[in-house]
């Protein structure tokens, strides 16, 4: 089993994604969807729970891997006493039904090669009836079907609850392998040609790739982070997931392991502002129209995250079967944050449409009624306390990073109508608003004695989230409160040079037992804020440091921690290939923007 999260690689069709290992198995995929069953759970489990290894027989790991150049099409190589073998994996764009497409390439010698797949279906749990079928071998278990195939065909065997295949290439030989997941109830869909499918797709991704307008330091890790988010994207609706897996521990044998195969409202305006800074409006179009459909309705039910398609219902669900990743239990499927209330959302949901519309978007008729709607709850609500932007479970706060937000809410709408006179609103009412939000979050929100602003009004404590004043437009950046908290949030919430959310150890407020890695969008937070209270070379010197944590084919986790070295949480997270993309654009944006 791969010990680290950082083993594995991600492929994908921007509909749900895979996890591959450098022992060459995939260890996680969910069908048809990202929020689906997995088919292959072993990440969280082991060999029994689903996987599906092609590698030398006898091979431990690989000796090399890399996605080729701006693809998600990912070669990895062995070297063996026979000679060398490629497999190349990826997931072509679907038009009907997902494909897995895996291709061994002899380099030299003749390299033995075995295929071992186990599918499980749901997370594992099911056992399918497998068969053979027009030359495929075929598995069945209720709703779910999946068909294999070889091209040109190998010896292939069922043994150990298991379908094998073993079969030997020379230098220049290829064998290609097609796993195909359909509704069981329905004809098998058309096959693809798993060659025409790596050249399209290279071409494919290369082309989405080059219209990337960042130039600058670090260019191959921000057009990896953007390749990243894309493949994040659920290509049906535009909503960008923030991890394709669930489960992956914040603290290796802890219980902080939750299902991050949704959308967040908290990411849209950092997203937004990555993918129209980076030259991606199309994709922005799309994830802001995500955004207006799953956020329509009531603007008191207004949800924290929602499905890839906007679906609110995601009951939290526990599945005992699994062990969890390095023993880290219980693994997780749906999330019950999405009922708690987290006043910031409103202001991200306003800023995130602000922006799009100074970026020139094209408006939607309902857009603005929408806003005014959501300002016409925050009106009456935005006094209430909240589980604020970390979905703290022990109970409620007035979180200051949340009446920033709400500030930014207001302010917001107040500088759309003083930008566009052809709308209407209660521009006075909102104005109000703002300026009493502003002096409330000033004097309960700041501690005068330590020149820092607090977690929560009347704390002690810190939470990185509030390096993001500057950057939202509540205080200037040479506010001497501004530069007081950033050194303060550096001293406090420090960790080996990177920074952590707040203090889970000895939080009141976080109601879960347990630490936890650091943070790394926080820590990109952290640059961005040194780069605007003047200390420039300390940013690059940070950022420098957190492109230095990506793995071996520039992926990043949520978290870091820096005393075992390894990545933490769900991997790989968009928050964190967000962060890589603004810093990168507000360190050198002058530069290297096109």
């Amino acid at each position: 089993m791969n010990a680290r999260i950082e083993d594995y690689a991600l492929i994908g069709d921007e509909q749900t994604a895979a996890l591959v290992g450098k022992d060459g198995s995939i260890d996680w995929l969910c069908l048809p969807r990202f929020d689906s069953g997995a088919c292959f759970a072993r990440l969280l489990g082991d060999e029994d729970h689903g996987h599906w290894r092609i590698a030398p027989e006898g091979a431990d790991v690989c000796a090399r891997r890399a996605y080729r150049p701006d693809t998600l099409v990912l070669d990895t190589e062995w070297e063996t006493a026979d000679g060398a073998v490629r497999v190349t994996d990826l997931m072509p764009q679907r038009e009907r039904a997902p494909d897995v497409v895996r291709i061994v390439e002899g380099l030299s010698g003749r390299v033995t090669v075995r295929s071992t797949l186990r599918l499980r279906f749901d997370y594992g749990s099911i056992m399918p009836w497998v068969r053979r079928a027009d030359g495929h071998r075929v598995a069945i278990a209720g709703p779910d079907s999946a068909w294999l195939r070889a091209e040109p065909a190998v010896p292939t065997w069922g043994e150990g609850y298991g379908t094998h295949s073993e079969f030997t290439v020379a230098a220049g030989e290829r064998v290609a392998f097609v796993l195909t997941w359909h509704p069981s109830h329905e004809r098998r869909p058309p096959l693809i040609d798993p060659y025409e499918a790596l050249e399209s797709s290279v071409a494919d991704w290369r082309c989405w790739a080059g219209r990337c307008r960042y130039d600058g330091p670090y260019r191959d890790a921000v057009v990896r982070s953007l390749i990243t988010l894309k493949a994040l994207t659920y290509a049906p609706t535009g909503g960008i997931v923030a991890a394709p897996t669930t489960s992956l521990p914040e603290k290796p044998g802890g219980v902080r392991n939750w299902d991050y195969r949704y959308c967040w409202l908290r990411d849209s305006t950092l997203t937004l502002g990555a993918l129209l800074t980076a030259g991606y409006q199309e994709e922005a179009e799309a994830w802001r129209d995500w955004l207006l459909r799953a956020v329509a309705g009531n603007p008191a039910d207004l949800q924290i995250m929602y499905g890839v398609a906007g679906e609110r219902r995601l009951r939290e669900t526990e599945l005992p079967w699994l062990p969890g990743f390095a023993g880290s239990a219980p693994v997780r499927t749906g999330n019950d944050a999405v009922d708690q209330l987290q006043l910031d959302v409103y202001g991200e949901v306003m800023d995130s449409l602000s922006l799009a519309r100074a970026s020139g978007l094209p408006t939607k008729p309902h857009m603005w009624a929408m806003q005014r709607s959501l300002m016409r709850f925050l009106e009456s609500a935005w006094r209430r306390p909240d589980e604020g932007l970390w979905e703290v479970r022990g109970g409620r706060r007035q979180f200051v990073h949340s009446k920033v937000m709400v500030w930014v809410a207001a302010d917001r709408a107040v500088k759309t109508l003083e930008r566009h006179h052809e709308l209407s609103g209660d521009l006075a009412g909102w104005r109000r608003l703002r300026d009493e939000v502003h002096r409330e979050v000033c004097e309960k929100g700041y501690d005068k004695e330590r020149n820092t602003f607090t977690q929560y009004y009347g704390s002690r404590e810190l939470d990185a989230a509030l390096l993001l004043i500057p950057r939202v437009g509540f205080l200037p950046p040479d506010d001497p409160r501004v530069v007081g908290t950033v050194d303060a949030i550096r001293d406090d919430l420090g960790h080996c040079g990177f920074l952590r959310r707040y203090d889970t150890e000895d939080s009141v407020i976080d109601g879960l037992p347990g630490g936890e890695g650091a943070f790394l969008a926080c820590s990109f937070w952290l640059a961005d804020a040194l780069h605007m209270t003047g200390r420039t070379q300390e940013a690059r010197a940070l950022f420098d440091r957190l492109v230095g944590l990506c793995n071996d084919v520039g992926l990043l986790a949520e978290e870091y921690d820096p005393l075992a070295g390894c990545q933490l949480g769900n991997f790989p997270q968009a928050f964190s290939h967000v962060g890589l993309v603004n810093t990168a654009l507000t360190l050198f944006g002058e530069d290297g923007a096109g």
